[in-house]
Parts: C-alpha cells; structure tokens; sequence
C-alpha cells in the first residue's frame, strides 16, 4: 500500500502538531490523540490478540474522532540494525519493516497489520514508525555482543536488540524531571514490569544494557514468556515434546511464565493466591512470586553492574506501577545497593511519585508509563527536521 511521501509535512510545520499514538502491544491496540501541548484529546483501548487487530474497530475509533490527525506515529518492534531512530515512513521503508518481521515474528506482524488498517482510513496523513528497539542502539559491543561463531553474528545480524524502548526513554526523561536533575551523570534503573518485562541500564538518558536479548522472550519472568532458559535445557526438551518448533516457541511465548508457574498470567491474581489460604494454589503462586521476584532481583543488581552504580531505581508498567508488594519485594534483598523505600510512600503511590525511604542513598520512583508522550515525541522530531 502506497504511503505519503515526505513532502506531506510540510504542511504541519506552520501549526501545533496533532499525534495520532498507534501503539500496538501484547494484547491490546491503543489508539490516542495527543495536541501540540500533549494534552490527550481522546483514546481507545482495543482487543488485539496475537497477531491480530480488527480494522472496523479502528475505523469506527478514527472516524469518532480519533483520526483527527496532522501525523500518525506507529509502535514498531523492531527495528533491526538499521533504524537508530523514529523515521518517515515511505515504500522503501515500509518493505523494510516487513523483511524484519522474521526477527519479531510474533510482534511485528500486528504493528504493521495496525499500519495498514490506519493507513487505508488516513491516506493522506504521514506515518512515522517509531521503535522500540531504536533506544537499545547505543549499547556497548560488550553488553551487545552474544558469545557465538563470528560467521553467524555476521551473517545473520546477531546481537542483543533489546525491547521497550520507547517504555525506558520515556523513563530516562521523566526521571530527571521528577528528580530536578540533569541527566547527564545520573545512573538509572528502569524496570518496565508489565505484561512484557525488561529493565534497562541508563546512563547519561542512554541505554548501555538491558535484559532482553534478540527476541522478547529473554531476559525476566513474564505473564506468558519464560524469560531467560538454559538454552541447553530447551535443545534437549525440543526433540522430547513432540512439537514443531513454532509450537515449541509458541509455547514459550504463551503458555509460560507466571500462567506456567501459577495456571494465572495476571499477577494480581497471583499475589491475592499466594497469601490467600488456597492450598495448592496457594502454593503455585508462591513459588510462581518467589521466581519471579528472584529474577527480577537478579536482574536489576546486574543492571547496577553494568553502571558501576544505582542513583535511581524507577518501575514502570502495569505491574511496575500498581503493584506495591513486587516493589517492596525487589527493593528488600537489594538494600545493600543502598535502596529502601518508605513503606507507606510505596503502598500509596499512585501516578508518578518518589518513594524513598528518608536517608536512602538510592532515590526510588514509580513513573506512569507514557510511551504515546515517547511516541508524539519522536513523530513530531521527524515532522519538523524536514
């Protein structure tokens, strides 16, 4: 399908850019529109499972209102070694997404099934793909780089990509803003806790390591993705299972994680279960807590690692945000990196807000997450550089 060449935005440079935020996620397709000033205009939240999204839904948001648009700016996945940054997307781009979909074969076909249908009801209106990979690009070869023969890294582009980027930009934005700080020299931790889980190492408002690795199903413990596996384990299981190997990823991707520990993928049914009396489930969902909070553990002292040091530690994300005993759970163990919340500030907190223990030597935020703010921003940044 034909998009609008870059020409078209011209146009929106003498006035407030209005940003239509297509952001297509595990299980939902969230539509919003944001004005010059980011205020939000109007939104909606839309089924979309797996794969999937439902054209006469997006029309029928679009045309109550919603399409009401100088720029659309799209989620994309991937983004691959060649896109740094959010960009104009034309014909030559467009192929070149689709040819990445082998790389987030579960991600990038809903992203781009979004662009059609949103592109099919607004023609005329430029198209900006903003990435969540894109934020990642400034990793060090060390954090990077997987220990594997050259001739593969090479020829088929192995490396770390990481995910959620657009989640932690935000969050090495906000952060400073929250702290009156600058940026520069300030070594956060941000920990996107949702449905997908990742944290990232920021250093300077850059990336330089994160936990998920070629694919989205590395790294921590998720509603439905394993997180990271001993590849051997999964080498010897493979041939045992008795499923293909889409089946085998599929059931990596769907049917692990907290819904494998726990029978339940929404982690506030696991907590209610784990301290709810309920006999085996009960126990199911402790261990399913158990796991996921050692991981999650682990992962952000590796992250301070890879800092040489934790002045901020933010959670972000759905489970990140409202869900104060997984905050309490992280933050205990990890006291002697200096961290410790205020107890009351941690149950309370709601929106964006500090809550560090007085005379912590580790500043501890909840951030609302805001990658529609991420992505009007990138949109906008392409609209006027042109």
């Amino acid at each position: 399908m034909a998009r609008r060449a870059a020409g078209g935005l011209a146009l929106a440079r003498s006035f407030a850019v209005r940003v239509l935020v297509v952001n297509a996620g595990s299980s939902t397709l969230k539509l919003s529109l944001l004005d010059g000033d980011d205020a939000v205009l109007g939104e909606r939240e839309l089924p979309a499972p797996r794969a999937t999204v439902d054209p006469a839904a997006i029309r029928a948001a679009l045309e109550d209102g919603l399409g009401d648009a100088d720029v659309v700016g799209h989620r994309i996945v991937h983004g691959g070694e060649r896109y740094r940054e959010a960009v104009l997307i034309d014909p030559e781009v467009e192929a070149a997404l689709r040819e990445l979909t082998v790389l987030a074969p579960l991600h990038q076909p809903k992203s781009l099934a979004a662009l059609d249908a949103v592109s099919a009801i607004l023609p005329a209106v430029p198209a900006v793909a903003c990435f969540d990979t894109a934020f990642h690009a400034t990793l060090p070869a060390a954090a990077a780089t997987f220990a594997l023969p050259a001739a593969w890294r090479e020829r088929w582009s192995l490396r770390r990509y990481g995910f959620h980027g657009l989640s932690h930009s935000w969050v090495a934005r906000r952060a400073p803003e929250l702290l009156l700080s600058s940026a520069a020299g300030l070594r956060i931790v941000s920990c996107h806790l949702g449905a997908g889980a990742s944290l990232c190492a920021i250093a300077d408002g850059r990336s330089i390591d994160t936990t998920m690795g070629f694919t989205p199903v590395d790294g921590l413990v998720m509603a439905t993705r394993s997180g990271s596996v001993d590849p051997g384990l999964l080498l010897w299981l493979l041939p045992r299972t008795g499923l293909t190997e889409p089946e085998f990823a599929d059931a990596l991707e769907h049917d692990s994680g907290l819904l494998g520990l726990a029978g339940s993928a929404d982690m506030r049914e696991v907590l209610a279960r784990a301290g709810g009396g309920d006999g085996a489930g009960e126990d199911a969902a402790r261990l399913a807590l158990d796991v996921y909070l050692h991981r999650l553990r682990a992962g952000i002292a590796a992250m301070a690692a890879a800092l040489g040091g934790i002045d901020v530690l933010a959670f972000t994300g759905g489970v990140g945000e409202r869900a104060p005993l997984v905050r309490a759970g992280a933050v205990a163990a990890l006291r002697f990196l200096g961290l410790s919340i205020d107890e009351a500030a941690n149950l309370d907190a709601t929106g964006d807000s500090e809550i560090t223990e007085p005379g912590s030597a580790v500043r501890t935020l909840v951030i609302g997450a805001r990658e529609d703010l991420q992505i009007a921003g990138e949109a906008r940044k392409v609209c006027t550089e042109r």
